[in-house]
């Protein structure tokens, strides 16, 4: 069994949606479905409900986040974790530098498509920018997923 790390900043937009979208992708994977899918934050304030904008998106995909708490990402998450997706450049210098013995786990969520870009925030944005951000998320996660299990599967085995 492995896990996966979702980081943003504030652990109340993205990071909880790709999460929930991640974990929902691999519900539909037999081999993978006790996969484990956390969620935290690079300045996380501890236990947030996750935005209501972020909830509504959610639900509209038939996803339940409401249970959401935001969390700071620390050392302990950052050991259990396989495999550490991040949103933005920022993110991962962040990760890297304060946990410099996990670095090889940090890849960009975009990176997972070949990519490398920020997913913006769409923290007080209107519901369509959290509609396109969550679309972009599902986006990266479909078409990233086999590289996500390939680099969640090695950092398992090692």
């Amino acid at each position: 069994m492995a896990t996966v790390l979702m980081v943003c900043t504030g652990n109340i937009c993205r990071s909880p949606m790709a999460a929930a979208l991640l974990r929902r992708q691999l519900e539909r994977d037999e081999e993978r479905s006790d996969w484990r899918v956390i969620s935290a934050g690079t300045w996380a304030s501890e236990g947030r409900r996750a935005s209501g904008d972020a909830i509504e998106e959610m639900e509209s995909r038939g996803l339940d986040i409401r249970s959401h708490r935001s969390r700071s990402v620390d050392q302990s998450l950052m050991e259990q974790a396989d495999l550490v997706l991040v949103m933005t450049r920022n993110h991962a210098e962040a990760l890297t530098v304060t946990f410099p013995d996990q670095a090889e786990k940090v890849h960009l969520l975009s990176k997972m498509v070949g990519e490398a870009y920020d997913i913006p925030d769409p923290y007080g944005g209107t519901r369509l920018d959290y509609a396109g951000v969550a679309r972009e998320l599902e986006e990266l996660i479909g078409q990233g997923y086999e590289r996500i299990v390939s680099l969640a599967e090695r950092g398992a085995s090692s």
